[in-house]
């Protein structure tokens, strides 16, 4: 990361990406994002898979393998390949509630958390389902108080409702609401703050290098492809990056904390205890958001000169 500023030591943490990478088209932006924040020290990246379905509409047997290679492709394009550790996540969710899916990327949780010569704090950004740490707790339940998870998904308080990052995988939302581990969630109305247009897109981050190029072309591409459901146009939410920007701001006063919900089978909320608390962010600034990671784009990869 290229800086005129020192980031102290003491201000930095541990951070583990868990991306759905090949789910559409926002999280590859999410990944650079945190990759070029000097604050973090990226301990891995694992895999997460997205369900049976692309987006929600297209088939597929393989979306953790997929999540895999897009993560790889984006690393190499940084010139990051082979100097990031990427491990591979659960291929499905988890049958029930107490059976974990041990995968290398939930052991890389485990071994994270129970580092007991790290200062630094450990944190894991979920991109996806949050498969992979219910899994990592069931595996070994003492890391409940050695980590932080922040979670892009879930419905709107207080009712909840239908959310595709929710809907991969209820039983792991379930063992994580009921668990011990500090949980911060950016539920759906929080997350679909964060709205660019694609025209901006293609001002802020196409001109910076094969990575820019990259970054705007796929997500061009699904937008012109009839099988995407949403009828932006226009316009994009890029609605996993505030697990990034909340990290280097918290946001303070824009969250409350509340009783962690049990979630039903149709991802409604059953508030039902008081003990067990989480924290909800109600808002995230998209202008702090997307201006900090236009910024570290363009310092990182400088433009190319247009041709005369």
């Amino acid at each position: 990361m290229k800086t005129n500023y020192s980031m102290p030591e003491h201000k930095r943490l541990r951070l583990i990406i868990n991306t759905d990478a090949k789910n559409e088209a926002d999280d590859q932006y999410a990944i650079v994002h945190a990759l070029l924040t000097p604050k973090f020290d990226i301990r891995g990246i694992i895999a997460a898979h997205f369900g049976k379905y692309r987006f929600g509409t297209v088939p597929v047997d393989d979306s953790m393998e997929q999540s895999y290679d897009e993560i790889n492709k984006v690393l190499r394009l940084m010139d990051l390949e082979g100097k990031v550790t990427v491990k591979k996540g659960a291929e499905e969710a988890l049958v029930d509630e107490s059976t974990p899916l041990v995968s290398d990327g939930a052991r890389l949780i485990v071994e994270e958390a129970l580092k007991a010569d790290e200062q630094n704090p450990l944190y894991v950004i979920f991109l996806g389902p949050i498969t992979d740490l219910a899994a990592a707790y069931l595996m070994e339940p003492s890391i409940e108080d050695k980590v932080t998870a922040v979670w892009i998904g879930g419905g709107k308080y207080p009712e909840g409702g239908r959310e595709f990052n929710l809907s991969n995988d209820i039983n792991a939302a379930n063992v994580i609401m009921k668990s011990n581990i500090e949980l911060w969630q950016v539920p759906i109305n929080t997350y679909r703050l964060i709205r660019t247009s694609i025209a901006e897109l293609e001002l802020k981050v196409r001109p910076h290098g094969e990575l820019g190029k990259y970054l705007f072309d796929q997500l061009a591409e699904l937008n012109s492809d009839p099988a995407w459901p949403l009828p932006f146009g226009e316009s994009w939410c890029l609605g996993d990056s505030p697990a990034v920007s909340l990290l280097v701001d918290d946001h303070d006063h824009h969250y409350r904390e509340i009783a962690a919900p049990r979630i039903t089978k149709d991802m409604r909320y059953v508030h039902y205890q008081k003990e067990r608390k989480i924290r909800v962010y109600d808002y995230v600034d998209p202008r702090f958001t997307l201006d900090d990671m236009f910024s570290k784009i363009a310092v990182n990869f400088p433009a190319e000169k247009e041709k005369v």
